[in-house]
């Protein structure tokens, strides 16, 4: 099994403590005026989701999560999981509501997400950095509106609501950023 020092961490590093998967979301390197150096680091449950602090004496090794990133298109919701789909080999995974949690709201059919396994099962799922989605609700704007006029809220076809300029019409196809949930710009074909 491979092992990472201390000296080998930084943001993203999948590791295996205390036999659950977990990656490190800040690394901080100290060195007191006395004594050894250590790391703080804040590392996530992958399963849970739950942020953690740990320090690590500096030298000191860490079994390696056994995690694997792959992309996979994303088919559909039955209500209890979401169903992706390896595209070489055909081979569908169901991630639970857990896994893949806010970022629910971002998956439309067929589109391609980075899927986080562990033993095969999926831990996380993360959308592309960008979606067209289509507007299905929002409230008709005024004469005169123009881009820097102000926003409105809209509600996207798949139950995302995101704020977008007062000029965007029902039906009108956006793109979004999912990191942030906001707005970017109309999609061009």
């Amino acid at each position: 099994m491979a092992t990472y020092s201390t000296n080998q961490f930084k943001s993203g590093l999948k590791l295996l403590l205390d036999g659950e998967p977990y990656s490190i979301v800040e690394n901080e390197f100290v060195k007191p005026g006395k004594g050894q150096a250590f790391n703080r680091v804040k590392v996530r449950n992958l399963k849970t989701g739950k942020v953690i602090d740990r320090t690590f004496k500096s030298g000191e090794s860490v079994e390696a999560a056994d995690v694997m990133e792959t992309e996979m298109q994303y088919l559909y919701n039955d209500g209890e999981f979401y169903y992706f789909m390896a595209p070489e080999t055909f081979e569908q995974h169901a991630a639970p509501e857990a896994a893949v949690g806010d970022n629910g709201k971002w998956l439309k059919e067929q589109d391609t997400c980075n899927v986080t396994l562990y033993n095969g099962e999926p831990l996380s799922v993360e959308p592309p950095p960008h979606v067209t989605l289509a507007v299905s609700q929002t409230d008709p704007g005024m004469k005169g509106d123009t881009s820097s006029g102000g926003s409105k809220p809209a509600t996207l076809e798949t139950g995302a609501v995101v704020q977008v300029p007062l000029f965007i019409q029902e039906g009108e196809i956006l793109k979004v950023d999912t990191r942030s949930g906001e707005y970017v710009s109309r999609a061009k074909d």
